[in-house]
This record gives structure tokens, sequence and C-alpha cells, in this order.
């Protein structure tokens, strides 16, 4: 008897569970040869508003762990991601990656994985300070998470940046709603059940696939997301209006095609606190 080639059905992944859209919508991928891959959910607004409810409900627990829990929790991801190696290997093949491409890939996700992991403990010394005053007084500058980040992943490298925009965000503190590639999702869905059965506490990381173009909108003008990342705009007039949507509430903006990376792309995530305190005698 001939196995059965069982074709995926590629969810949404909101608040730690697999969805479908809520309004019943897909989309057909396919290989390079053009045959059929799988089924992938187009995420609607709807399903936008329900991954911003799940990234605010997650953001008190994860911002208030410690930096060494968020370092082994995001060092476990990589674990996973490396028993998943070949997995991620052939989803980015089928999609128009040559096999040592899709395998540096692969290799450079884990290795970045595991570097934001290492920066978990090490953001509050290198961005913080202890500032001098005139008076009796102690004076620290402290950094502490944006809060709920929106960010577009960058459609050319659907693993690769897909890594370093979630790392990114959420080792400092923040949770996110990410906006998958469109044309290569299915690492995308992979990481997503990754982070289910690792430490990730559901809703920190919530992974939306579709067009951007529809969904993106929406989460720029969301007043309980706190800041977005276009990273994976490649229209300029559509980054625009987008940044005109963001200015509602005055998020945070990380243009498309500034080139920032590492450190400065936590960085730009972090607000700043600065405490006063008079000295004991």
């Amino acid at each position: 008897m001939s196995n059965i080639d069982v074709k995926r059905t590629a969810k949404l992944f909101i608040g730690g569970a697999f969805p479908r859209s809520e309004s019943g919508r897909t989309y057909e991928i396919f290989d390079n040869n053009q045959s059929f891959l799988a089924n992938v959910a187009l995420a609607s607004r709807k399903d936008a508003r329900d991954a911003v409810v799940a990234a605010r409900s997650a953001f008190s627990k994860w911002s208030e762990a410690t930096a060494y829990n968020r370092a082994q929790v995001l060092y476990r991801v990589s674990e996973l991601m490396q028993g998943r190696r070949e997995q991620f290997v052939e989803e980015l093949n089928l999609c128009s990656k040559s096999n040592k491409h899709a395998e540096n890939e692969v290799d450079e996700a884990i290795n970045l994985m595991v570097w934001f992991a290492g920066w978990a403990d090490k953001i509050a010394m290198v961005t913080g300070s202890s500032n001098p005053v005139a008076g009796p007084f102690f004076d620290f500058s402290i950094p502490e998470p944006t809060g709920v980040v929106a960010a577009i992943a960058p459609d050319k490298s659907p693993l690769l940046g897909l890594v370093e925009t979630i790392a990114s965000i959420v080792v400092s503190g923040n949770s996110v709603v990410v906006i998958a590639s469109e044309t290569q999702p299915l690492p995308a869905i992979s990481l997503a059940e990754v982070l289910a059965t690792s430490d990730v506490p559901g809703g920190v990381v919530n992974i939306l696939t579709g067009s951007y173009k529809e969904i993106a909108p929406w989460l720029a003008s969301h007043q309980d997301v706190n800041a977005i990342d276009l990273s994976g705009v490649e229209s300029k007039a559509i980054a625009l209006e987008l940044e005109k949507e963001a200015a509602i509430n005055l998020k945070r903006v990380l243009r498309p095609n500034t080139k920032i990376d590492g450190l400065a792309r936590i960085k730009t995530f972090l607000e700043t606190k600065t405490v006063w305190h008079p000295r004991g005698f």
C-alpha cells in the first residue's frame, strides 16, 4: 500500500494556539515546480486584533520575568530549531532557494537565536547607566520594554529575517504580533510549532500569515500597539502610509531599509526610565 501524500493546512499562531482565520479564508502556495504545497491561512483584521489582545495579555508576565529566565527560554527555542533543522532546510529549498543557501539560512537563524538569548541578561548593563548629579541623590537610567510590538518580517529571508525580527523584540520583554512572509510562509509555521512546544508563554509571539498590505494598516493604527517594525515593507508608499497611521498614538517606528541589527534593533524597542533616590546618611 502506497503512502498518502498528506498536504499541509497551515494555520495562524495566536495566544499559543493554532486557530484558522476567523474569515475562513486560505491561499495556496506552490513549490519551484509549481506543484501544490499547502493551504495557508489568510489572516484578517479580526485575526490581527485577536493577536494584539493575546500579546497584551502575555506582556505583563513576560516583561516581569527575570532576564536570566528569558535567556533560558530563547535558548530552548534554538535547541528545538536545531532538532528541526532538516525540516527548515527542506521548506526553504522548496521555495526557490538552493540547498546550500537553505542550509546556510537555517544555521544562521539558529545561531542568531542563541546570540539574542545571550543578550537577555546584558541589556540593562549596556543600555542603563548611573548618572552623575549635583546633589545628594542617586540617579539611575533603566531600560524597560516598550510593550506590544507589531512587525512585518522580510519576505526575502523567510526564516532568518523572521527570527531576527522576533528575537530582537521579545528578548527585552516585549510581546510581538508579526506578519510572516506571504510567499514563503512554511518556515514561519514550523517556527510557530517550535515556539508552541518550547517554554515561550502563549501570546508572547503571535504569527499571522497572509498579505501585510491588508493586515498592517490595522496594526499600525491599533491604539494598543506601542511600536511597529516595518523592516519587511518593500513599497515606500505603503511604508509612508503605515507611518502616518502609527503616528496616531505616537508609536515607535523602525523604518524599512534601516541599516541596523543586533543590539541596535533591541534598543529600538526599549524605553528608558530614570529614577532619583536620596542618598542615605
